[in-house]
């Protein structure tokens, strides 16, 4: 997939080593973002983590020339794929690639036979949850139905992220 000045692709696993610097440049974003405070911005995805979820198959990353901008990191469970990880670099952002990133999941979750797009975020932060909204996702109200991503959230907070602000989206794919 080409955007005007990036490109997307299936994630390798030598991606893996240059992700983290990504994502840890874009959770400055967030340093400004009340009742963040606490948490720990330099906690990110290491190589060795993502690599097994790359050779997944479902994973994509964004250059722009040369340069990895961002990328997206999924996972299977079950008719879902879940988005763990979605991030564009600073110096990249405001250029499409995070929702080129999305809707590129989106069509290969539908191709492969899922039957949705899942994630976490936080529900009022405009890059986040809104963001998502307009991508298609819809937050999950009843977490009775969806024990994972209950789960998930249930995980989030134990670490320290505040749990009125966090979210389950997910996208029903046609």
């Amino acid at each position: 997939m080409t955007g005007r000045d990036w490109t997307l692709r299936l994630a390798r696993p030598d991606d893996a080593e240059s992700m983290p610097a990504i994502e840890r440049a874009a959770a400055e974003k967030f340093r400004g973002v009340r009742d963040l405070i606490n948490v720990d911005f330099d906690d990110v995805w290491e190589p060795d983590e993502l690599r097994p979820l790359i050779r997944k198959g479902h994973c994509l990353v964004a250059h722009v020339g040369e340069e990895m901008a961002g990328f997206l990191v999924n996972q299977p469970f079950s008719r879902e794929l879940h988005i763990w990880e979605m991030d564009v670099h600073p110096d990249y952002q405001g250029r499409g690639i995070g929702a080129g990133l999305i809707r590129a999941c989106q069509i290969d979750a539908h191709n492969a036979g899922f039957k949705a797009v899942t994630l976490t975020t936080f529900r009022d932060v405009p890059w986040n949850g809104p963001f998502y909204a307009r991508l298609g996702f819809e937050e999950v109200t009843a977490l009775d139905a969806h024990p994972r991503l209950a789960s998930e959230l249930a995980l989030e907070v134990d670490n320290g992220l505040p749990a009125d602000r966090r979210c389950a989206m997910i996208h029903f794919l046609g």
